[in-house]
């Protein structure tokens, strides 16, 4: 069950409204680096959670606090797209086909479908993409997806942050900046938990397989595909020697080469309906 309090969580405030400044905080709200991504990923873990109950606790915190950044992006853009004017408007709905010309920049969907309004999509008004929510069932492998989506959100609300002078936009931008912060180092003390204090007994992922299942002449192998025959990147790569990161062997560096067979199909299905001359016998001579 969820509640919800009228007042925002930090304080929204526009003292000149930029139509164009909506657009870009679209990206905030919808894009792949935005606060719904965050929101359903954290929650759709925590539904999925099996284990210590203290995460699944803290996901759902977490993921229902990001409702609220959805809320107060979506008030900015309202704000800002009070700015709109209506000679503008009246000139999208009645007469120039050169829309995004005419709007100076901003999104006319955010008048058309919004009644300025913000929208569940990203800067070009492309609709939020459900696959892009990662809820793998594993802790640990979830944790690094979660430091990634809010180290690529932290980088976003910076840029969003040079890109306005509005001392509101910035204020509020430093709030989420902070938000960030935080989750980058909440993520992160998990992954330190998960490891009981050395992040080497989390890898590698997921740690409850067996190495002995896999070819382990190839776990630590960097593979130089490069067709220059001297090593491609300089010496002291830390990825082709010395001890691996999980502690657990070394890494060394090997020149790509086959170890298959060339692949050999079979005839294509006659119910796929192929060319008659595709039919022969994948051994046939052409």
């Amino acid at each position: 069950m969820f509640y919800h309090d009228k007042k925002l969580q930090y304080k929204v405030r526009v003292e000149k409204p930029n139509p164009t400044f909506a657009r870009a905080l679209q990206q905030a709200i919808g894009g792949v680096e935005g606060e719904i991504r965050v929101c359903l990923q954290y929650l759709f873990q925590a539904w999925n959670s099996r284990g210590p109950v203290r995460y699944r606790d803290m996901l759902l915190d977490t993921g229902t606090e990001e409702i609220s950044h959805i809320e107060m992006l979506a008030t900015a853009v309202a704000l800002n797209l009070e700015g709109a004017s209506n000679d503008l408007i009246d000139d999208l709905v009645g007469k120039n086909p050169l829309v995004e010309a005419i709007m100076g920049g901003m999104d006319p969907r955010h008048y058309l479908s919004g009644g300025l309004g913000a929208m569940a999509a990203d800067a070009n008004g492309v609709p939020f993409n459900g696959s892009w929510v990662v809820s793998s069932g594993n802790t640990a492998a979830d944790m690094y997806a979660n430091v990634m989506a809010e180290s690529t959100g932290r980088l976003l609300a910076t840029r969003l942050y040079s890109l306005t002078d509005d001392p509101g936009m910035k204020d509020m931008l430093s709030f989420l900046i902070a938000r960030d912060t935080m989750h980058q180092n909440q993520w992160l003390a998990v992954l330190e938990e998960l490891g009981h204090g050395d992040l080497r007994n989390v890898h590698p992922i997921p740690n409850s397989f067996p190495q002995a299942n896999e070819h382990q002449e190839f776990s630590y192998t960097f593979v130089n595909t490069n067709v220059d025959k001297e090593a491609s990147v300089g010496e002291n790569r830390r990825w082709t020697e010395g001890p691996s990161i999980d502690g657990r062997s070394t890494f060394r560096e090997m020149p790509a080469q086959p170890f298959g067979n060339e692949p050999q199909l079979g005839p294509p299905a006659p119910s796929a309906f192929a060319q008659t001359e595709q039919m022969q016998h994948p051994g046939d001579k052409q």
